[in-house]
């Protein structure tokens, strides 16, 4: 009996198999906290580094062995905790605003003014998201979501989807109070708008002109959920 011929491994790809098969092997032995305080720097350091180049390159063009070099570990370290450049990109997503998302989620329950409220979510976007890196992780979204699909639709599941969920119920109660006309509670888009527009702002023409972020977001408040006039 003729036996299909066995596709052959090449040596990256062997290596690769090994470093995950040691990683499953000792991912389960108790370890010093010494060990295991180490054991998180490297992977913090990793997704670190990855955040620099592929800010620097682009997804596409950034390279796991440069990654390596900025966070000071051995290629094949990358291999014990990512399976692959795009595993990588996910858990930078996942890892830097996945706790926001569900910080966002939870005031979205909260049955409070909606004016008040988008008050909240707008020292929360300027505190968490664009003062600190998570800024660097949407803009590379932007720019490379289109060309990498598979990422896009990571973002959306992880992020986008949740976050559009969490302010269109918010919305929506906001609207049967009579706070908002009821078809704002469609577009929840437009709450999240001023953020995109700053974040690129910020990459393209921030120093030609710079942006007072936290004022623009509470002039858009204004305009959104000032008191509704009886006409």
């Amino acid at each position: 009996m003729l036996h299909p011929p066995r596709s052959r491994k090449t040596p990256a790809q062997r290596a690769r198999r090994k470093l995950a098969a040691e990683a499953a092997r000792t991912a389960g032995l108790p370890g010093s906290p010494a060990r295991r305080t180490r054991s998180i720097e490297r992977r913090d350091a990793i997704l670190s580094a990855a955040l620099d180049e592929f800010s620097i390159r682009g997804f596409e063009a950034a390279r796991l062995d440069d990654v390596a070099r900025r966070a000071g570990v051995a290629k094949g370290t990358i291999y014990l905790y990512f399976r692959d450049k795009e595993s990588l990109f996910q858990e930078l997503i996942r890892t830097m605003l996945t706790p926001l998302v569900g910080t966002i989620e939870a005031m979205g329950e909260a049955d409070v003014p909606v004016a008040l409220l988008a008050d909240r979510i707008v020292d929360l976007f300027v505190r968490e998201v664009y003062e600190t890196r998570r800024k660097d992780v949407i803009r590379l979204m932007i720019t490379e979501g289109r060309r990498f699909p598979k990422l896009a639709e990571f973002y959306y599941r992880e992020v986008l989807s949740r976050v559009i969920g969490a302010v269109r119920a918010l919305l929506r109660r906001a609207a049967a109070r009579g706070e908002i006309p009821e078809g704002l509670a469609d577009y929840p888009q437009i709450v999240a708008a001023p953020g995109l527009v700053a974040i690129v702002w910020s990459g393209l023409f921030e120093r030609f002109e710079p942006l007072d972020v936290r004022k623009m977001m509470r002039t858009h408040v204004e305009l959104l959920f000032a008191p509704r006039r009886a006409t």
